[in-house]
């Protein structure tokens, strides 16, 4: 299928009502809204995504990782179509409903180290920053402790604690503060910039003996891949001294997987990773984005004894787990069963990884690519005398990138600290002939923009 009906770069005059819509916007919604492309989209399928100009673009964004399962994903309309019919809402604290509790069941038998004899409980709310509020609620809760240990890069949501946990200052936190205190950040491992696992283990050393006593430390918090950070891989190794370190110290590790979740990585959890590799399991699991299949939900997975030690009414909220996104989680569940969606993950990241070579051997400026599973990102730097330097991020470069490749008919999005990744977040179900489209436009930006420069 071609990219519009005239098989050319988008051009930016033809967007008359793309460009009525954006005005109506920027008079309407406050300037903090932002946005990473001026597109209103109309209708999408799957990996393909339509303008309000009828311009087609393929959608390597997936709505920051929410559709795993792609849009509209068949199936998932029609669960949520049935319970339409049946119920909306009761307020799961008031009047229960079997979907709730099916999903948690389903949940629970997901969470790596079952077989071993682990046991756990799941509850819902609407977004990954709540999720990542009530982890922090329930660690306090078990622990009697305050503190909350984080890292560089990680992103936790925009709620206050969320802000607090976040370890990325513009354009997250900026005006916003005072934040919740007890709150302490560590460098996240990166070996290409320098940061070893054993430098970032001596610096939680030393922020127990400088900052925190660790008995005063409720959790230690962290994505097993870091999304907004820019897909920084945690390293096995660091992650089963932390886990030594938890359990010296009584302190509850959660892994936040609302970006890393429902597949994205090649397993359902991310941390299953760390139980195979290592045998590590976290005592808390958050969940959001592609959990629902596009429906606003999250989830909490927890070791029992941990999730019991919140006294009833301390969890919940008027719209936690509602009837139609409990229903589309159990359809994105099916779907990820029947269309070994594990599996093409690992798929679709080695695809990726094989299309990206020889764009990286034409443009030094690409000096890391690194992922799991199909979260994979390439970091642009500047080019100096000796090659490129990931110490001299080149996020102006990034943004000419993400917007020639828009205009091209390829959707993509920034990440990392200093602005200079471009992440992939393709939909798991995408064909490969779009994977593969998809690249081909990359590579054509990257030729066009370095013949220009």
């Amino acid at each position: 299928m071609p990219l519009h009906p005239s098989s050319s770069p988008h051009s930016p005059a033809a967007l008359d009502r793309n460009a009525e819509l954006m005005a109506r916007r920027r008079a309407a919604l406050p300037a903090g809204l932002g946005q990473a492309h001026e597109i209103f989209v109309v209708r999408a399928d799957n990996a393909e995504v339509w303008d309000a100009d009828d311009r087609r673009y393929l959608d390597f964004t997936g709505g920051i990782s929410v559709l795993n399962t792609g849009h509209r994903h068949p199936e998932v309309v029609a669960a949520v179509q049935q319970q339409l019919g049946a119920l909306t809402h009761s307020c799961f604290q008031v009047l229960a409903y079997e979907p709730y509790v099916e999903l948690a069941e389903a949940l629970n038998a997901r969470a790596p180290g079952v077989a071993q004899g682990q046991r756990w409980k799941t509850f819902f709310m609407t977004t990954g920053a709540e999720a990542m509020e009530n982890a922090v609620k329930i660690a306090r809760a078990a622990t009697g402790r305050p503190g909350v240990i984080a890292f560089g890069g990680g992103f936790h949501g925009r709620t206050m604690m969320g802000l607090a946990l976040t370890g990325k200052v513009k354009p997250y936190k900026v005006g916003f503060g005072p934040f919740p205190g007890e709150v302490w950040h560590a460098p996240f491992p990166s070996p290409a910039h320098g940061r070893s696992t054993a430098q970032c283990l001596a610096t939680l050393e030393q922020l127990f003996k400088a900052d925190v006593d660790p008995a005063r430390v409720a959790a230690i918090v962290l994505e097993p891949v870091q999304g907004e950070g820019g897909f920084h891989v945690a390293p096995i190794e660091w992650v089963r001294e932390l886990r030594a370190l938890c359990n010296r110290h009584g302190i509850v590790l959660i892994a936040d997987e609302v970006q890393t979740g429902a597949g994205r990585t090649g397993r359902w959890l991310a941390c299953q990773h760390w139980f195979e590799q290592a045998g590590v399991l976290p005592d808390l699991i958050t969940m959001a984005k592609s959990l629902a299949g596009g429906l606003p939900l999250s989830a909490v997975t927890g070791r029992t004894e941990l999730m019991d030690a919140v006294a009833p009414g301390g969890l919940g909220g008027t719209y936690a787990g509602p009837p139609l996104a409990c229903a589309a989680a159990l359809a994105v569940l099916r779907i990820f069963d029947r269309e070994r969606l594990a599996e093409r993950a690992d798929a679709v990241g080695q695809r990726l990884r094989r299309g990206l070579a020889p764009i990286l051997a034409r443009h030094p400026a690409i000096a890391d690519l690194r992922g799991l599973g199909a979260m994979v990102a390439i970091e642009l730097t500047q080019v100096g005398p000796h090659g490129p330097d990931l110490h001299v991020p080149d996020a102006e470069l990034t943004a000419r990138v993400i917007r020639e490749a828009a205009r091209r008919g390829l959707l993509l999005l920034s990440c990392g600290s200093d602005g200079n990744v471009i992440r992939f977040m393709v939909p798991l179900t995408a064909p490969d002939a779009q994977i593969d489209e998809g690249l081909a436009i990359l590579a054509t930006t990257f030729d066009a923009l370095a013949t220009s420069a």
